[in-house]
């Protein structure tokens, strides 16, 4: 049975988490990706299998609630923000929690300023060994309040194990961010690493890799993106691919495909092993059954998309992108944006800030739409987008929508 996590009620909701747990009861074995069907009349709503908090996600946040109650009175600090989601941020700052850093590594509280009393709670990304190092010296328990994702450190692991064997370590992540800055620090300790952004950049260093480009090239274009030492003639006969969790799983896929690929032009299919580690068991089970569920949403189609998570959060953004090659999709953080059946505020992926479109809701009935949310979003936030969209139509009764689960409104 999988483990219950103590999350606060208040983010459950009486609508979609329900729907999710009738889901989980009738399907234990996650066979059937099919969506669920909210049918309020005038709106349908086709809500992924697979969403919002994960596991990791739900480990984070019954560990940070648990130290606020066993440490009141006590100054408590997070190393950067727990999860990518403000509500949760938010919540915690609003119980007494002081943020360290930014997301990007920017200093907000110097750690020179703590001391050996203060609680210091690790977020779901983990922390690099640098500052690890940096708060154990000033008497900081990280151990003690540690919420770092255990599909997180797995990767950490295995690029440890790899790395013994004399393998480099590619990562496919977003250098800075905050997951891949903690991998790329653990990494490092054993086994030359450098940090591919996509499909583009990896067929760069397949090139490499070939000698189809001089190895000198590699420092040009991976510049910041490799540990001190990396010798590209040297480190990228032996390598393996690792990811940041939440990245796209098919992206990862298809670049460990093309780098074993140049693995196997330069040094031949029976070699293939001997050169390139099988690192496949390392993917975010979370994350992949997240853009499975999201590819069956598109199948079944839709007027629209809306999916709702923090606008940094990287795994909500991967989904965004995803329907967004098929069909109009909004990127929310909350039910707030959605300003009225004429005018939506969501967040554009190309341009990094909040737009506003105007004719978003198309004037047809029913209208079908997409709605799904990142590992990070509460599903009650969820229940609010669907409450502010049905309040501008007459819809069918929630007692009735939850009778087609066998569920009983509450």
């Amino acid at each position: 049975m999988a483990r219950e996590f103590n999350v606060p009620q208040f983010y459950r909701s009486p609508l979609i988490s329900r729907v999710k747990q009738a889901r989980r009861l009738a399907d234990p074995r996650k066979r059937d990706l099919a969506p669920s069907i909210l049918d309020f009349g005038a709106v349908r709503y086709k809500v992924a299998r697979h969403f919002g908090f994960c596991y990791g996600v739900e480990n984070a946040i019954e560990i940070a609630y648990r130290a606020i109650e066993e440490h009141a009175g006590r100054r408590l600090f997070l190393l950067s923000e727990m999860i990518h989601n403000p509500h949760v941020n938010d919540d915690l700052r609003a119980r007494g929690v002081e943020f360290l850093r930014t997301t990007d590594g920017e200093q907000l509280i110097p750690f020179e300023s703590l001391n050996s009393d203060d609680i210091v709670i690790i977020p779901a990304f983990g922390a690099s060994l640098e500052v690890e190092s940096t708060l154990a010296e000033l008497g900081i328990d990280t151990l003690q309040y540690n919420t770092t994702c255990p599909f997180v450190e797995k990767v950490w692991k295995r690029s440890e194990q790899i790395g013994r064997r004399n393998f480099s370590i590619v990562v496919h992540g977003k250098r800075y961010h905050e997951e891949t800055r903690a991998t790329f620090s653990h990494a490092k300790q054993n086994a030359p690493v450098v940090v591919v952004r996509d499909i583009e950049e990896a067929e760069t260093l397949a090139a490499i890799i070939r000698g189809e480009l001089a190895s000198s090239t590699f420092f040009d274009a991976f510049a910041d993106r490799y540990s001190d030492g990396f010798d590209p003639a040297r480190d990228l006969t032996h390598i393996g691919v690792v990811n940041q969790t939440t990245m796209l799983a098919t992206e990862t896929q298809a670049i460990a495909t093309l780098l074993r690929d140049a693995i196997v032009a330069r040094f031949g299919s029976d070699n293939a092993s001997e050169h390139f580690a099988d690192t496949s068991d390392t993917l975010c089970y979370a994350t992949n059954e997240n853009q499975n569920a999201t590819y069956a949403l598109i199948e079944e189609g839709a007027d629209l998309a809306i999916i709702v998570g923090g606008y940094n959060s990287s795994n909500t953004s991967h989904l965004v992108e995803l329907c967004a090659e098929n069909m109009p999709t909004y990127f929310v953080r909350d039910a707030s944006v959605i300003l009225s059946r004429e005018q939506i505020q969501h967040f554009d992926l190309e341009s990094r800030r909040e737009v506003v479109t105007e004719g978003w809701l198309p004037d047809k009935r029913p209208v079908d739409i997409i709605l799904t949310a990142g590992a990070s979003c509460p599903d009650a936030l969820l229940d609010q987008v669907v409450d502010r969209i049905n309040g501008w139509f007459e819809t069918r009764d929630v007692s009735d929508v939850l009778a087609a689960f066998q569920l009983e409104e509450v």
